[in-house]
């Protein structure tokens, strides 16, 4: 089956967008690479990747503007969150038109990955109450002990293109907010909207130097690992990259939280309403066109009965897709990233043919009218899959949905609890036993009950177990404050004016 060809344009015509350093935009000289819309199929801009004079340029301003902020009050950091707050709200049209325009995804999904992003933002105003440390009083005679939380110096991001937008919010709020500088490694195939919320929070009031946006590739990358100077790395991505980069940070003796891929399943139990559990499969699978770490990739149904009532609903729900450029809100997916996206995922497809599943609903030769040089891909739908299957096993990151039959819930959770990933999973059920006892025993880092993307509010935090997560804190939430401070413990004692004590050679206790 043919796939779409790409658009030919005039390259010196093409804007070159740059970085983000010191409170300003700045140019981006030398080396650049191609920025896509989907929609069209065609080159809308480059992006420059920076060399080393340009990551040396954003690493003195990020330490220079350290030393003050670290030392503002917690209260006053918390204003600039407030005033951004304002500003990501007042600019949404616009960030979101950013990531639709770059990404692909429907404008409505746009606006919900921006609104889960200012979520953390808005939890980041709280952080006078979240850095609050211990104190006792009398910890021995007239002895006290306290702790607080000191930020760690300049920390960076690696983020992915998926979430433009809210991946980096679930880092540089939280990092900025404990008082240190940060910088941000965005997706080069979707760069425009961090630049632009870098210049939000600078008109908030953000000081010059405290958070840059370093546009690159892997050579950033390997950069951002290796300078001694960076103290701690947050990444999301796949987990190949995500383990080379806990590896090569840890080794570097930086603190790393490198959050992986995902292959999340769905249980349907006989007892569950289907024609709800397939609402939220629709979303779940199809949404972003499959294209988030949390989208439910697997449906694991548990008696033929249920797995029949599955597939029917499914098949004819993903036939009735609306599928098109993601400006158009009626929409109901958008394309896939890039023509390498959509080449892969024909790979997947044929893999999953080749191993004896089923297709029910092929969504490859998909033509949007006006748009025929699209990365399109219309939702697909595999029965009779196994667990060899590479479809099963592999992350595909896009509109394939598969259908396990199991006869249990013990053997759907075997399967699960077996498989390399744990980032997500739920389970659709009207019995709250079986709830509790899937919940308790899974072995998957976020889990939903009759919701299909078990994502946690900012207030809690995000990430998964097993291959999906490398390091001991998840982002976002109570770790982030965790991650992003080091505990420092303080025991004072003031001896009385008027007298020597003596020496004492037994360790101390009360």
């Amino acid at each position: 089956m043919s796939l779409p060809e790409v658009a030919d344009v005039d390259q010196s015509k093409l804007p070159v967008l740059g970085h983000f350093i010191d409170g300003r935009e700045i140019s981006g000289d030398g080396r650049t690479i191609e920025v896509f819309n989907p929609a069209k199929g065609k080159v809308s801009k480059r992006v420059a990747m920076a060399d080393v004079e340009t990551f040396d340029r954003a690493m003195l301003a990020a330490q220079q503007a350290y030393p003050s902020w670290r030392h503002t009050p917690p209260q006053k950091r918390a204003q600039i969150m407030f005033r951004f707050k304002q500003l990501l709200e007042e600019h949404a049209d616009k960030i979101c038109a950013l990531i639709t325009a770059e990404h692909g995804k429907v404008i409505d999904d746009a606006r919900g990955e921006l609104g889960r992003g200012i979520e953390v933002v808005e939890y980041a105003c709280g952080i006078s109450e979240l850095l609050k440390g211990e104190f006792s009083k009398n910890a021995g005679p007239n002895i006290d002990s306290w702790s607080e939380f000191q930020p760690l110096g300049v920390v960076a991001g690696i983020t992915p293109f998926n979430f433009p937008a809210m991946v980096p919010m679930w880092m540089f709020p939280l990092a900025i907010s404990c008082g240190n500088t940060f910088i941000l490694k965005p997706s080069e195939r979707d760069p425009s909207s961090s630049i632009y919320i870098a210049k939000l929070f600078s008109e908030a009031g953000l000081p010059n130097g405290v958070f840059n946006v370093l546009n690159g590739d892997k050579e950033t990358v390997d950069l951002l690992l290796s300078d001694e100077r960076i103290q701690a790395v947050s990444f999301v991505g796949s987990t190949p990259i995500a383990e080379s980069i806990y590896k090569k940070g840890t080794d570097a003796g930086k603190r790393v939280q490198a959050l992986g891929g995902a292959k999340n399943h769905a249980v349907i139990m006989p007892d569950a309403d289907v024609d709800n559990a397939v609402s939220a499969l629709m979303g779940a699978a199809y949404g972003s066109c499959g294209e988030r770490c949390m989208a439910i990739s697997v449906a694991v149904c548990v008696g033929e009965e249920v797995a029949d009532k599955v597939v029917t609903r499914l098949a004819s729900r993903i036939k009735k897709l609306k599928i098109g450029p993601g400006e158009d809100a009626t929409n109901d997916m958008g394309p896939l990233i890039t023509k390498d996206a959509l080449t892969r995922i024909y790979s997947y497809i044929e893999q999953g043919l080749g191993q004896g599943a089923e297709l029910i609903v092929d969504g490859r030769n998909l033509v949007v009218p006006d748009h025929e040089n699209g990365f399109f891909v219309g939702g697909c739908l595999f029965d009779e899959v196994t667990e060899n299957m590479s479809i099963y096993k592999d992350e595909i990151f896009g509109p394939v949905l598969c259908i396990v039959r199991v006869k249990d819930l013990d053997e759907a959770m075997t399967l699960i609890n077996q498989h390399e990933y744990g980032n997500g999973t739920c389970v659709f059920t009207r019995d709250g036993e079986t709830a509790r006892y899937f919940t308790d025993n899974i072995q998957v880092g976020m889990v939903g009950v009759n919701v299909a993307l078990p994502v946690p509010v900012a207030s809690q935090s995000f990430g998964g177990w097993k291959r999906s997560l490398f390091g001991d804190l998840y982002v976002y939430g109570p770790d982030a404050i965790r991650f992003y401070t080091r505990r420092k413990t303080m025991t004072q004692r003031w001896p009385a004016s008027d007298k020597t004590e003596k020496a004492k050679f037994s360790f101390p206790a009360l």
